[in-house]
């Protein structure tokens, strides 16, 4: 999420053709003013040959960096042996090796019986699906969402996401859905009392819902992470009512948390779980998970032109297999506990600005309480070599979402580079560069615990 601004004037003609050409809606080429020629694992690099450190990984879109070499191999084999491109949902071999190793690596390992739907290639596709099929199948039309939820820009996963400014009568739909206070909404108060109420009590004014729609930790709302008590408390509602609950992993999953699904820490079994972005492996993929009995779709009732994207599936293949390398997982562990400590110092060492720390795994949001601080730090980290977006209602929460397997080196580089745009903002005196391994006291501060308060 991101502020738009009025776009710098570029004398690069390749600026001015989009400037002249494309359509007001562009938004990240405003957050990021250079033209780009090329990328490797978590290094992006501009026409003019600077580089630049990726911490914003295509909105989550890249969890295994740019070009990886799996990936690049496995489809210059495909094209070079004319594979399938396009086919609607017909079979393919590269279709079928997809389904056979989702099932294999994902699936398996945890238990999990899914049907898969492929959807249109983004994830707002996958959201629209479900809620389709949830009202379909409890043939009810109300779907319960949150406070700060973001499930994409579409008129159904509009209705369900929380910005206010989407819920104007001209733009998006806000039709059958209730909102209710996501966790630690109203602070130390368990919100799940709520839903409890508004559904055991048939005057409270809400339809019973076919569906509850959520994520476990919401990225645009603001990275604000939400309890494995208080995750299974909504599972049990949903079941004590019958009524589905959705997952919307699309930014979260695909090992973004640590884990492959974001809610396997908390123990859900959702009914559908929706995914996208970084699944296929960097080209467009979207899919809707779906327990058995919930796939009561007749043939054709949600359809996509996109929806057999083989050359997503091939990429998708190589960035799974990387989840049967133990040192791959591990990995993602040691870069979190190094962005966490990190991050959690910066919080300490400006204590007296209130900031707070919130996230999991590898993605953590720094509440610097203010859209304009948080937009300055974003501008001057890019002139200086780092990309880093923004999230929350305000844009107040900077985003740091790098690569799953970005190496060591350029992780704390980019960490530096961030505390240095910080304090230059802040008019802070330049200093040394302090330890990447916090103090006994700055541990203690934040093990544990996916919050860090100043």
């Amino acid at each position: 999420m991101f502020r738009l601004s009025h776009p710098t004037s570029h004398s690069d003609s390749a600026t001015s053709t989009v400037e002249r050409l494309e359509s007001e809606v562009r938004g990240y080429c405003r957050l990021f003013p250079s033209v780009f020629k090329s990328a490797s694992g978590s290094i992006l690099t501009t026409a003019e040959g600077r580089p630049l450190i990726d911490f914003f990984c295509g909105a989550g879109s890249l969890n295994y960096g740019h070009n990886p070499p799996a990936v690049k191999q496995a489809l210059v084999e495909y094209i070079s042996q004319d594979g399938i491109q396009h086919s609607l949902d017909m079979m393919t071999e590269a279709k079928t090796r997809f389904l056979e190793t989702f099932e294999r690596t994902i699936l398996q390992p945890r238990s999990m019986d899914y049907k898969i739907q492929f959807t249109g290639p983004t994830g707002t596709n996958a959201v629209e699906a479900a809620l389709k099929l949830a009202k379909q199948h409890r043939e009810r039309s109300h779907v319960v969402a949150f406070t700060n939820a973001y499930h994409g820009h579409s008129l159904g996963s509009l209705s369900v996401t929380g910005n206010q400014s989407y819920h104007s009568e001209y733009y998006g739909s806000h039709n059958n859905v209730s909102f209710l206070p996501y966790d630690g909404y109203l602070g130390e108060f368990d919100t799940s009392i709520l839903l409890e109420k508004m559904l055991s009590d048939r005057s409270s004014g809400m339809p019973l819902p076919a569906a509850v729609v959520l994520e476990t930790i919401q990225g645009e709302g603001g990275i604000h992470v939400a309890s494995d008590e208080w995750l299974q408390r909504i599972q049990t509602l949903c079941r004590q009512h019958d009524v589905l609950l959705i997952i919307d992993d699309i930014q979260v999953g695909n090992g973004r948390t640590g884990e492959f699904f974001s809610f396997e820490k908390a123990g859900l079994t959702p009914d559908m779980v929706c995914l996208s972005k970084s699944i296929g492996g960097g080209l467009p993929l979207s899919l809707l998970l779906i327990r058995p009995e919930c796939d009561v779709w007749q043939p054709g009732q949600h359809t996509g032109t996109f929806r057999g994207n083989n050359l997503a599936f091939v990429a998708a293949e190589a960035v799974l297999n990387q989840w049967n390398d133990a040192s791959f997982i591990s990995g993602i562990q040691d870069r979190s506990e190094t962005l966490r400590m990190h991050l959690s110092s910066i919080v300490l060492e400006n204590s007296e600005e209130n900031w707070e720390l919130r996230g999991r795994g590898m993605i953590w949001g720094l509440d610097v309480r203010s859209g304009e601080l948080a937009r300055k730090v974003i501008d001057l980290a890019f002139q200086t070599g780092l990309l880093l977006e923004a999230s929350g209602s305000e844009d107040e929460v900077l985003k740091f979402m790098p690569a799953l397997n970005i190496p060591e080196h350029l992780l704390l580089q980019g960490l530096n580079l961030f505390r240095d745009s910080l304090n230059a903002v802040l008019l802070k005196p330049a200093a040394s560069k302090p330890a990447l391994v916090p103090t006994k006291e700055t541990r203690n501060a934040s093990q544990g615990s996916s919050m860090v308060r100043s």
